[in-house]
């Protein structure tokens, strides 16, 4: 009969499976939280558990809430002629935290890649089109990341926008080829929105 792992153990390997987390850091956390007083370590299992609970996909731009729309979409001062597209709900934190931008944002959930097998399908292009058709805008800025995946979903969104007779622009190159925006500095990334051009 094949041992249980000792709760250290299991909860190095779930931390292990974290991204950017090896063995070795999770094995660090996992002793810290072990050396870390009770009402720490229940305030971080409380948190998880209302992240999964107490969260939900906004029906509107599919950013992530906890209300019926995100603070986004349901602000009276965003410009509501203006949408990003981003790959990812965190993509939304980069460009908001520069404070040049005051549009709104539409979330993909990814970006197509055969040879993950993500097609259009599988992303929200429906839900954007949609969106289009019954919203007053009159600029979509497309902001996947600078990525062979990045760029085929950009060139497929524009073919499928274009034609609804709203602007198409693209970030600026200000951001090198196969970076994430995630990890893109301030400045790189406040020029790429101010430097965006018609797509």
């Amino acid at each position: 009969m094949e041992k249980q792992a000792s709760p250290v153990e299991r909860l190095i390997q779930e931390l292990s499976k974290l991204p950017g987390i090896g063995p070795k850091s999770a094995q660090r956390i996992a002793y810290h939280l072990l050396r870390a007083p009770a009402e720490q370590v229940n305030g971080l299992a409380l948190a998880i558990t209302n992240l999964r609970e107490k969260t939900h996909l906004c029906p509107e731009c599919f950013n992530i809430t906890d209300g019926d729309l995100c603070n986004i979409c349901s602000s009276e001062k965003r410009d509501k002629g203006l949408i990003c597209v981003v790959e990812q709900p965190q993509d939304i934190t980069v460009i908001s935290r520069l404070g040049s931008y005051n549009g709104l944002f539409h979330v993909l959930h990814g970006a197509i890649s055969p040879t993950e097998g993500i097609g259009t399908s599988n992303l929200k292009i429906d839900e954007l089109i949609k969106r289009l058709e019954r919203s007053p805008v009159r600029e979509v800025i497309i902001a996947t990341n600078p990525t062979m995946e990045g760029e085929q979903t950009a060139l497929y969104l524009k073919k499928i926008i274009s034609p609804l007779g709203i602007k198409v622009t693209r970030l600026a190159r200000g951001l090198p080829f196969g970076t994430e925006l995630e990890y893109a500095d301030n400045a790189t990334l406040t020029h790429a929105i101010e430097g965006r051009a018609e797509f």
